[in-house]
């Protein structure tokens, strides 16, 4: 019987190689594609993904003010904030925050799917959300992604 033995590759800060990927966000359900780019912020389509390195890819989405909610959430889903004082709450329909600020809304899907510690907001950074076609990072000739 031969003698097997198999180790397990832990990724640290050295081994861990990272590539830039750009998404376009026209005609795209929003939870849908959410859920696949924080899986790539975390690198978990990697295999040597590790739970508690950041071992995921830098992510560019484009035309976020072209994204898409389904069913009626347009006028039913609210996106609230606290301003900080009393009677401070306030809250704004998604079509309305979808005409005033596009990106916020890709940005907190994804946010929310991702760890509620240090290691998600390290990976929250490598996330570029864009209203249009143009983005500031042709230099790092990102790879395109379909879904």
């Amino acid at each position: 019987m031969a003698n097997l033995h198999f180790t397990t590759k832990h990724a640290n800060a050295a081994t861990v190689q990272r590539t830039w990927y750009i998404v376009d966000g026209t005609n795209q359900t929003v939870g849908r594609i959410a859920a696949k780019i924080a899986a790539i912020l975390r690198g978990k389509n990697k295999a040597y993904y590790t739970p508690h390195v950041d071992c995921g890819d830098y992510v560019i989405i484009t035309n976020a003010e072209k994204v898409v909610l389904t069913g009626k959430k347009m006028d039913q889903k609210l996106y609230d904030h606290y301003t900080g004082y009393p009677g401070g709450l306030k809250e704004e329909k998604a079509k309305d925050l979808i005409k005033r600020r596009p990106e916020v809304v890709m940005e907190r899907a994804i946010k929310g799917m991702l760890p509620k510690n240090r290691l998600g907001r390290k990976l929250y950074g490598k996330l570029f959300v864009y209203v249009g076609e143009n983005h500031p990072h042709a230099a790092q000739k990102p790879q395109e992604l379909k879904f």
